[in-house]
């Protein structure tokens, strides 16, 4: 989205630009070397990975998760999974999480759901990553619709001190 958008919270979407910016100088401040690469609008994270030409797997959603105490954290899932609860609240140590609404997601990290990456977040949460995102290169968002972050996995994980368990299941389908 090139152009600020504004909810109910006062909030607003940075342009492109920005959140390219954000993203770029986040990576080069951590050492990162990242590729932004603009690609069709799609409907789907299969779509996405069709467009792009890699496995649904390779595809990297950055989920934002609010805690009990207003607080958050990435859990970074591979396509074709889901979160588990269950593995993650163990993982984290409490009884409640939850997918905040979509102006609590773009306040706790500047980016729009769909969008959103841990790289150049406004806050730089926790980050829980799926172990099944090891070795690879990975797309993510990139801080804007219509565009993938390419970054291997392994370097992210290290760049931000990721902690790194099973913490997803197969989506079912």
């Amino acid at each position: 989205m090139s152009s600020r958008a504004a909810d109910g919270e006062g909030d607003t979407q940075p342009t492109t630009a920005e959140c390219h910016a954000r993203v770029l100088n986040a990576a080069a401040a951590r050492g990162l070397e990242i590729e932004i690469r603009e690609r069709p609008q799609a409907r789907t994270l299969f779509e996405a990975a069709e467009i792009l030409g890699i496995d649904p797997s390779g595809i990297v959603k950055t989920l934002v998760v609010k805690r009990s105490d207003d607080t958050y954290l990435f859990a970074l899932i591979p396509g074709g999974r889901s979160i588990s609860w269950p593995k993650l609240r163990a993982l984290v140590g409490v009884n409640k999480l939850r997918l905040p609404e979509p102006e609590l997601a773009l306040a706790a990290t500047g980016y729009e759901r769909g969008t959103i990456v841990p790289i150049g977040s406004t806050t730089d949460w926790p980050i829980f990553a799926d172990e099944t995102i090891r070795g690879r290169r990975i797309a993510m968002g990139a801080g804007s619709h219509g565009y993938s972050l390419f970054v291997d996995a392994d370097d992210l994980i290290a760049a931000y001190g990721a902690t790194v368990a099973d913490i997803s299941v197969p989506e079912v389908r």
